[in-house]
C-alpha cells in the first residue's frame, strides 16, 4: 500500500474536477484527482459553455484553447409548426463573450486536462477507484484502488467531490439527496447540418422549435454539425439515427443524414439537490451536489462556477492556522452556489415545460405568448437569463 499526504484531493476526475485541481495547483496547492476512468475521454454529452464559465475558465488559460475548436452561437430561433415565432440575440450578454459558446465535451476535458498537466504533471491518477473515506477533525483519509489492484491511501486536509451524480463519496459518507424525476424523456443526437453550406457558414443559430408534437432543439457545432435534441414523450431507449433523423424530420420539415450520426442517446430528467454541499472537510460541487435537467446546458457550467468560488475558500482555509475554524466561509459558499443551482433548475423546468407536446387553445397560447416576449424588450433580460448571467 502507497501513502501520500496533500493540500487536497479531487474525487471525480471529469471536466468539473480538473477544473477545480488546475485552479488549485495554479494556487500553489498541493492536489491529486482520483479518476476512476483509465481511458481518455471520448463522449460528446455536454456542449455549452456560457459567458460567465468561459470568464473562470480564462483563469487557466482554458478558454482561449477551447473556443479555438468550438461553434459561437449569437443567436436563437424559435420556431413552431413551420413559422418563425421570433429570436433572441446574445450581442449583449457578455462584453467579452458575445454568444453561447458549443464543444463537444470530450474536446473540453481534453484542454482542461492539458491544462492541469502544464500546472500540475503528476496531479491526475486515471484508472484510481475510491473505497473508502474517513473525514476526521483535521484531515481526511481517502482508501482507494489503482487498475493493478494496488490500494492507495491519501491523507488530505479537504476533499472535493465532483465524481457526479451518482456520487461515490455522497454514498460512503451517508450525505442523502432530495428532488424529483420527471416523466419527460428526450433522445439526443450529432449529425452533419442538414443546412447546405453549414460547414462554412459562420454564425448559425440554435434553433428551438415547439410544435404541437413536442420540442426539437438544434444546437450548431465545430465543423459543420449540429446536435439535435427531440422530446419523445415515451422511452426511446432502443431508438438510432434512423428512428432520430425520422422525428425530427415529421416534425420540423428538414431532417439530418442518418448516414452522418457520430452520436445517439437517450436520456431521462431528474432534479436533485444534496441536502449537504459541505460535510465537514468535503465538499461536493457540480452534479455530485445539484443535478438538474439538461435542456438549457447549464449543469456542466454550475459545477466550473462551483469550483471557481470554492478554490479561494479551500486556499484561504490551508493559509490560516491549524485549528482555525472554517465553517462560516464554506457555509457562505454553499448557500451562494445552491441559490445559483436552484434558479438554473427553475428555469430548466421551465424549458421543459415550454416543450412538451400541446394542441389547440394550449398550443396557440404558447406560441402567442412566445411571439409576445420575443418581441419586446423583455427579450434582452430572457437572453441573460439563458446566458446564466445569474450565476
Amino acid at each position: 500500500m502507497s501513502h501520500r499526504r496533500l493540500d487536497v484531493v479531487v474525487v471525480g476526475g471529469g471536466p468539473v474536477g480538473v477544473f477545480a485541481a488546475a485552479l488549485l495547483a495554479d494556487a500553489g496547492v498541493e492536489v491529486a484527482v482520483v479518476e476512476r476512468r483509465s481511458d481518455q475521454p471520448s463522449l460528446s454529452r455536454a456542449i455549452g459553455l456560457h459567458p460567465p464559465a468561459l470568464d473562470v475558465l480564462d483563469r487557466v488559460g482554458a478558454t482561449g484553447p477551447i473556443l479555438a475548436g468550438s461553434e459561437r452561437v449569437r443567436l436563437g430561433v424559435a420556431r413552431s409548426r413551420g413559422r418563425n415565432l421570433g429570436t433572441l440575440s446574445f450581442d449583449h450578454v457578455a462584453a467579452r463573450w458575445p454568444f453561447i459558446a458549443t464543444s463537444p465535451q470530450h474536446r473540453t476535458e481534453a484542454v482542461l486536462r492539458s491544462r492541469l498537466a502544464a500546472i500540475a504533471p503528476a496531479a491526475l491518477l486515471p484508472g484510481v477507484s475510491v473505497s473508502g473515506i474517513r473525514p476526521g477533525a483535521d484531515r481526511v483519509m481517502v482508501s482507494a484502488v489503482d487498475a493493478a489492484g494496488e490500494s492507495l491511501e491519501l491523507d488530505a486536509a479537504f476533499v472535493v467531490a465532483a465524481d457526479g451524480a451518482r456520487s461515490t463519496v455522497r454514498g460512503l459518507l451517508g450525505v442523502r439527496t432530495v428532488g424529483r424525476r420527471y416523466p419527460d424523456r428526450y433522445v439526443m443526437g450529432d449529425f452533419a447540418d442538414p443546412d447546405e453550406g453549414a460547414a462554412d457558414a459562420p454564425g448559425r443559430p440554435a434553433i428551438i422549435d415547439v410544435g404541437p408534437a413536442g420540442v426539437v432543439e438544434s444546437f450548431p457545432l465545430p465543423g459543420g454539425s449540429r446536435r439535435f435534441v427531440v422530446h419523445t414523450g415515451t422511452d426511446w431507449s432502443q431508438a438510432g439515427a434512423h428512428e432520430l433523423a425520422a422525428m425530427v424530420s415529421m416534425r420540423t420539415g428538414t431532417g439530418p443524414d442518418p448516414a452522418t450520426c457520430t452520436m445517439v442517446s437517450p436520456f431521462g430528467v431528474e432534479r436533485r439537490f444534496a441536502a449537504d454541499m459541505v460535510r465537514g472537510r468535503v465538499t461536493f460541487i457540480g452534479d455530485a451536489a445539484h443535478t438538474i435537467s439538461p435542456i438549457g446546458g447549464q449543469g456542466m457550467n454550475l459545477g466550473w462556477l462551483d469550483a471557481a468560488a470554492l478554490v479561494p475558500v479551500l486556499v484561504a482555509a490551508l493559509r490560516q492556522p491549524a485549528g482555525t475554524d472554517h465553517a462560516a466561509a464554506f457555509d457562505r459558499f454553499a448557500r451562494v452556489r445552491m441559490r445559483s443551482a436552484r434558479i438554473a433548475a427553475w428555469q430548466a423546468e421551465r424549458n421543459m415545460a415550454l416543450g412538451r407536446p400541446a394542441a389547440g387553445v394550449g398550443l396557440r397560447a404558447r406560441e402567442l405568448a412566445l411571439r409576445a416576449v420575443l418581441g419586446s424588450p423583455a427579450r434582452r433580460a430572457l437572453a441573460s437569463v439563458y446566458a446564466m448571467r445569474f450565476a
